[in-house]
């Protein structure tokens, strides 16, 4: 594992667990009884402390509820940014602007989405996640109400980006959750569970809300219906979950701790806020086991996921003439696309990664070797996607094959998801919190600037050239890249 910056390696509350630097041959006979009461063995990485409130020495129930309320709220995070995508064109009639202005709301938020982790981590490093969760939620849906009422452009935008920026913690901050939770050996299925979330936020979104704008006729219901759902997460965060920003004093006995109660609203950390802690994610950009492989699954995520959700109601409706329940059931396939490329994903990045018996532990960079299957699924989902849907236009007569293309595509693009983003947290694990923020604001970037070029890509060079185009540059920008690192990635970790 790599090691970091000064700095970084000073500030301990960025790191993903917070757990001493023990080995098996340095344990004592007390902590090795301990571990064996607890797990069945020792052999363990990272390796717990001696006490239950560390997180990684919780039931596997308490984890996993933990797990499942920071995943959804990862999901709401994207969900809210696509949901009103059913509703571009009653967005449009009723604040009074053109279907591509409609879907800058959107786009705003993916970018605000980006950001504003920037902002909440470390504020979540200092007092601890759960208390982030609680106001993120309770923002969140005081915003999702005043978004209802909004009834100008203008009041849209600057509504939405509020909304954005308290919902935006759980996109970021769950890679640090995961990782002060769980084993390594768990890490590629855990991490999926959050990434699939994410991935399946812009589907559902319009999935789920083109059958509300139809049958209430109102797009206010989509922001009323968010509301009620961030105050039952801030219910369900308030009675459920605990806190898993665990912290032990320097150079004390293993079994001197802090106690973190798991109701508290208190400061965990003793390191002072400082404006270094606000910019330290961008720093990982000079490493590149984090920022060739962030650069290659953003352009996946962006042709995959952003493009084929924000633009299907901008070609689909004046070639079609769908509804709003019409566009949003073009996205069953992203769905089912994308929960199905978590299983090889997750369980088989873990599988991959299993070392066999009497051998050392694998490199990170091995499991990259499912990556490829995923970039070639992506790209043959956009060809098939471009290729089918321009058939369709013109002929006039909607049929299902370009939404076969969008569930390949979608497949590729979970499992490029999970495995890099798996990838990297093993890399630098100890600034794992750092690491989401950074591939959230670089994934989330791109996808903003997206919606601005994309409808310019496809008036000039039709939706087949587009196609070429992006299968292009992901063949340079992607899969190139991500080769090499797997070629020379061990000897540049240890040179960062």
């Amino acid at each position: 594992m790599s090691t970091s910056s000064s700095s970084e390696k000073a500030d301990t509350f960025d790191q993903g667990n917070h757990v001493e630097n023990v080995t098996n041959e340095t344990l004592t006979l007390e902590h090795r009884e301990y571990l064996i009461e607890r797990h069945g063995t020792v052999d363990l990485e990272p390796l717990p402390s001696m006490d239950p409130v560390d997180p990684l020495n919780w039931p596997s129930w308490k984890k996993n509820v933990n797990l499942f309320l920071v995943s959804f709220h990862a999901l709401m995070t994207t969900f809210t940014a696509a949901s009103i995508i059913p509703a571009f064109e009653d967005l449009s009639i009723a604040l009074d602007v053109s279907l591509t202005e409609a879907s800058y709301l959107t786009a705003i938020q993916i970018l605000i989405l980006g950001v504003s982790p920037l902002f909440w981590k470390p504020i979540s490093n200092t007092y601890g996640r759960r208390p982030i969760w609680l106001l993120s939620t309770f923002g969140s849906m005081v915003c999702n109400i005043g978004c209802s009422e909004s009834k100008s452009y203008a009041t849209q935008v600057v509504t939405r980006i509020l909304v954005a920026f308290f919902i935006s913690p759980a996109i970021a901050i769950s890679s640090a959750v995961v990782a002060e939770t769980f084993f390594k050996r768990e890490r590629g299925l855990k991490m999926g569970v959050w990434t699939v979330m994410v991935t399946l936020g812009p589907p559902t979104g319009p999935f789920i809300m083109g059958f509300v704008v139809y049958h209430t006729g109102n797009w206010q219901w989509i922001y009323r219906i968010l509301a009620i759902t961030n105050f039952v997460q801030f219910i369900l965060y308030f009675f459920l979950s605990h806190e898993t920003l665990y912290v032990r004093h320097p150079n004390t006995p293993t079994s001197t701790l802090t106690r973190i109660p798991s109701i508290a609203f208190q400061q965990i950390s003793k390191h002072p806020l400082s404006a270094a802690d606000f910019w330290r994610p961008l720093t990982l950009a000079k490493y590149p086991t984090i920022i060739l492989p962030t650069i290659a699954y953003s352009l996946v995520f962006s042709f995959a996921g952003i493009l084929m959700t924000v633009e299907i109601p901008q070609i689909f409706t004046p070639a079609f003439g769908f509804n709003a329940q019409q566009i949003g059931l073009q996205f069953i396939g992203m769905i089912i696309g994308s929960i199905l490329g978590e299983q090889i994903g997750g369980r088989g990045s873990d599988f991959i990664m299993r070392p066999k018996k009497s051998s050392l532990p694998r490199k990170p960079e091995y499991r990259l070797f499912l990556s490829y299957p995923g970039y070639l699924c992506a790209i043959v989902g956009i060809i098939v996607f471009c290729v089918q849907t321009d058939s369709a236009a013109e002929k006039g007569r909607w049929d299902v094959t370009p939404i076969v293309g969008i569930a390949i595509a979608a497949f590729g693009n979970q499992i490029v998801t999970t495995v890099i983003t798996t990838y990297c947290v093993d890399c630098h694990a100890e600034v794992a919190g750092s690491v989401g923020v950074f591939i959230n604001l670089v994934r989330s970037t791109w996808g903003f600037i997206g919606p601005f070029w994309f409808p310019d890509m496809f008036d000039n060079l039709g939706l087949k050239g587009s196609a070429g185009l992006m299968v292009g540059i992901l063949a340079v920008f992607s899969v190139l890249p991500t080769m090499w690192i797997q070629w020379r990635g061990e000897r540049v970790r240890n040179k960062e």
